[in-house]
């Protein structure tokens, strides 16, 4: 089952992306002997403060199956500011519509091979149609990844192949990096589940979520960490050069907007 993690409900699910940041330094670390900087036993870095979106696969037990992070390319992101030579001196893109998607990784120690609803194949697919569907809903229309060979051909093999790349592959110390374009269309959707033989919904309501996954002692977000988030999406608001990326923007704005309705009044300082 698939948990949406963002700006709005991390403080809830702090524990759950605790364990997102162990998973990746085992992966990218341990597994694949990435240059990526570890602490406390987990892999983070500055765009990990950027409020990014978190496409979390989770067991019914509670743990982390796999995991992906989407952020928008309109501000700071690792294609632009650390992948750049990629592009061979071309720009990067800067759209609303085109979200990066990047630090995908399953945890093969939990999964199985084969195509049950418990093995790498699966879950590996499940954060994909999470990934693109969220996205989709949001009014995205591409994602740009930065991937490896490797990852290259899982793509391909699970029907999940992409349909561009940007600049060329290019050698960045122990690995070779990519830029691949994948559009969020319903077609692509529709194959990867037909791949992976995934049915209905993969999204776990967010209230059952937070019953029974979330934090004990839960922090509600703060007026002040919504306003922070509500600046930042201003900017993508004002950047916005067409009406699809102004309905993009401005539905996330609506959802904030509600979001800080909600906490106004269940505060205790409303009630006094």
């Amino acid at each position: 089952m698939i948990i949406v993690v963002d700006g709005v409900n991390a403080d809830q699910f702090q524990g759950l992306l605790s364990q997102v940041f162990e998973l990746r330094a085992r992966v990218f670390r341990d597994r694949l002997g990435w240059d990526v900087e570890v602490i406390d036993g987990q892999e983070r870095d500055h765009f990990d403060d950027l409020f990014p979106t978190h496409i979390v696969s989770v067991n019914d037990d509670g743990k982390v199956a796999g995991s992906m992070r989407l952020l928008q390319t309109t501000g700071p992101n690792m294609l632009a500011d650390v992948f750049s030579s990629i592009l061979q001196g071309q720009p990067a893109p800067r759209s609303p519509l085109i979200w990066e998607a990047t630090r995908f990784c399953v945890d093969t120690n939990l999964l199985e091979s084969g195509k049950s609803n418990n093995s790498i194949s699966y879950v590996t697919s499940e954060v994909m149609v999470g990934a693109f569907e969220y996205a989709r809903s949001a009014g995205v229309e591409d994602a740009v990844a930065v991937i490896d060979p490797i990852m290259n051909r899982v793509l391909k093999r699970s029907s999940n192949a992409p349909y561009d790349y940007l600049g060329k592959a290019t050698p960045m110390g122990k690995v070779t990096a990519m830029a691949a374009l994948m559009d969020c269309s319903a077609e692509r959707i529709e194959a990867v589940r037909s791949f992976a033989n995934i049915k209905g919904s993969v999204f776990i309501d967010e209230e059952e979520a937070i019953e029974r996954f979330g934090d004990e002692n839960l922090n509600p977000q703060t007026p002040e960490a919504l306003d922070a988030i509500r600046s930042y999406m201003f900017e993508q608001l004002n950047a916005a050069t067409d009406p699809n990326e102004l309905r993009a923007a401005i539905k996330v704005l609506t959802e904030l907007q509600s979001s800080s309705n909600q906490l106004l009044t269940e505060s205790p300082a409303t009630h006094s």
